[in-house]
């Protein structure tokens, strides 16, 4: 299982020795704790739970959750996989020096940041009508949206709506540093999502 919490920094720039730079995402990555394994038999699929941060305080039925890994995690993940590591444990520690190093690819999945209520050509790159002759001032209206015949409409057309704070994931992303004292990893290029937000860094398959 190649998988890690983290949360989102920064970004900062590198410069080789040619003399060109790159943007790179900077992940905080604290130690993890396995906090659950689920198998086939008990619960019909396979995944590792990790968790990370410690809690202020906690309710009983998450201290009755976490009792048998015996961490306070803040929050917690699950990650499928084909077939549970022999090695993890309940309770054992995942570190990002493990698991991830420089030349890596890597998935990552976090939540994008909430834009509100957006029109369509902010939302969807749509253009707008035309201002004059006989435009009526209705420059970034939609226009129309079908024709008579279903009378409705049909599922997933693009119009106005709630845009961001979604999750996505962006794949094949290449590590770029990984900092065991400080314990940060850096990837290459724009990770989703605010500072301080939860990142879910995975190999990429």
């Amino acid at each position: 299982m190649k998988a890690l919490l983290t949360r989102k920094v920064g970004m900062t720039s590198t410069i080789a020795e040619d003399g060109t730079v790159a943007a790179i995402t900077l992940l905080s990555a604290s130690d993890n704790v396995v906090t659950q394994l689920k198998s086939v038999e008990t619960d019909g699929y396979q995944a590792v739970q990790i968790g990370f941060e410690e809690a202020k305080s906690q309710l009983k039925p998450q201290a009755g959750h976490l009792k048998a890994a015996k961490s306070n995690a803040k929050i917690m993940r699950e990650v499928r996989v084909d077939a549970l590591p022999e090695e993890l444990k309940i309770g054992d520690a995942v570190k990002a020096t493990d698991l991830f190093s420089v030349g890596d690819i890597v998935d990552v999945t976090s939540t994008s940041k909430g834009k509100g209520w957006a029109g369509t050509i902010k939302r969807h790159n749509f253009h707008r009508q035309r201002a004059t002759h006989g435009g009526k001032g209705n420059t970034r209206k939609v226009g129309s949206i079908g024709s008579m015949y279903p009378q409705r409409i049909f599922k997933g057309k693009k119009m106005a709506g709630q845009m961001g704070n979604e999750q996505v994931t962006v794949k094949n992303l290449k590590v770029a540093l990984v900092d065991a004292e400080l314990g940060v990893i850096g990837v290459y290029g724009a990770v989703p999502g605010p500072r301080k937000s939860v990142v879910m860094i995975k190999g990429a398959k």
